[in-house]
């Protein structure tokens, strides 16, 4: 299992983009969450197999209808306990 950090940036608050991820994730059969960030940025934390998170990644860059992305940087991340859901927050 492999899991990525991502954080997307533009019009991404208020813009149903985290339930839209989760509900994405989920399909895709990923774990993890996505979080409101203080600056007005959203991450996302995935972690499933490597086909379904490259087709996250790219779902990110566009987003549900209302959103308007900007960016998306993700990395590689190693967790140690990966998430059993998706979650928001």
């Amino acid at each position: 299992m492999s899991c990525i950090r991502c954080i997307v940036r533009g019009r991404v608050q208020g813009v149903w983009f985290r339930d839209s991820t989760r509900r994405h994730a989920r399909e895709l059969g990923l774990t993890g969450s996505a979080v409101n960030l203080p600056d007005g940025n959203v991450e996302v934390i995935a972690c499933g197999d490597q086909a379904a998170l490259e087709a996250l990644r790219q779902w990110l860059h566009q987003g549900p209808p209302l959103a308007r992305v900007s960016g998306v940087a993700c990395e590689s991340l190693a967790l140690d306990d990966p998430p059993a859901g998706f979650t928001i927050g």
